[in-house]
């Protein structure tokens, strides 16, 4: 494990490195799928909105943490220091791309063509985080893995690392979980109801998936023994499950043919 990657006389953080490559590999699945052509303005212009807005709520979601405990706070500091939360990117990403569609007019639906773009990208951004970012709780399953002192020092928040004992690899979880999603997307994401459901069912299969595995990240207890992560689950997941539900029963229904 290791946070940073020299490339000739460059140094480059891990953490970042693969948040870029994610991002390549997401927008390289997408041009893929749009059958190898260029794509139109209409396309671009929405993975530049779910992106613009992505990167800026995936800050928000830890820029708290920054403020509180940085000593001298500053916009360049919250942009280089204040990490990023995954969660808030994809909420950001998916507002950025429903904004951007009532900006240009785009009426139709486009989640079944971003899903696998996003479960990939995020199988490969969540790499950096593997190998950057506190491991998890400690276990006793023959997985479990342990860190070298010098390494624990580097990350920002490890309680179990320093003590040496064998811990989940949480992060590994969640690629595995990105990848068999990529999968099922690639090879079922359009049989579907509606439109758009697969990215729907993904985001919701994500979340609830998250809220379990948060018991082995680590990660500190914010408020009745869950994570900051666990507590916006807790009041998005139930908005959006009734807002999907309630667009379910309001449209014809639907049969599309298989993903190709």
């Amino acid at each position: 494990m290791i946070s940073v990657v020299h490339i000739g006389p460059l140094e480059i953080g891990t953490h970042g490195l693969f948040v870029a490559l994610g991002v390549s590999v997401a927008v390289v699945i997408l041009w893929v799928r749009a059958g190898g052509r260029r794509m139109d303005r209409t396309m671009a212009s929405l993975i530049a909105g779910g992106l613009f807005s992505g990167a800026i709520l995936a800050k928000l979601g830890t820029g708290w943490q920054y403020l509180v405990s940085s000593d001298d706070p500053s916009l360049l500091g919250l942009l280089v220091d204040g990490g990023q939360s995954v969660l808030g990117g994809l909420a950001g990403a998916y507002f950025g791309v429903v904004v951007t569609k009532r900006f240009i007019g785009y009426r139709h639906s486009t989640g079944d063509w971003f899903a696998p773009g996003v479960a990939g990208g995020l199988a490969v951004g969540r790499i950096g985080c593997f190998l950057t970012e506190q491991i998890g709780t400690p276990t006793g399953l023959p997985w479990g893995l342990t860190v070298s002192p010098e390494l624990a020092n580097t990350m920002p928040y490890c309680p179990s690392c320093a003590l040496g004992q064998p811990m989940h690899p949480s992060f590994l979880y969640e690629i595995a979980f990105h990848v068999v999603a990529f999968v099922l997307l690639i090879r079922y994401g359009g049989r579907v109801v509606k439109p758009g459901d697969s990215f729907k069912v993904y985001l919701l299969a994500y979340a609830l998936f998250r809220f379990a595995v948060e018991f082995v990240r680590d990660n500190p207890e914010m408020a009745f023994g869950l994570t900051g992560s666990q507590l916006f689950l807790l009041t998005t997941v139930p908005l959006g499950t009734a807002a999907y539900l309630w667009k379910r029963t309001r449209s014809p229904r639907l049969v599309l043919e298989p993903a190709r």
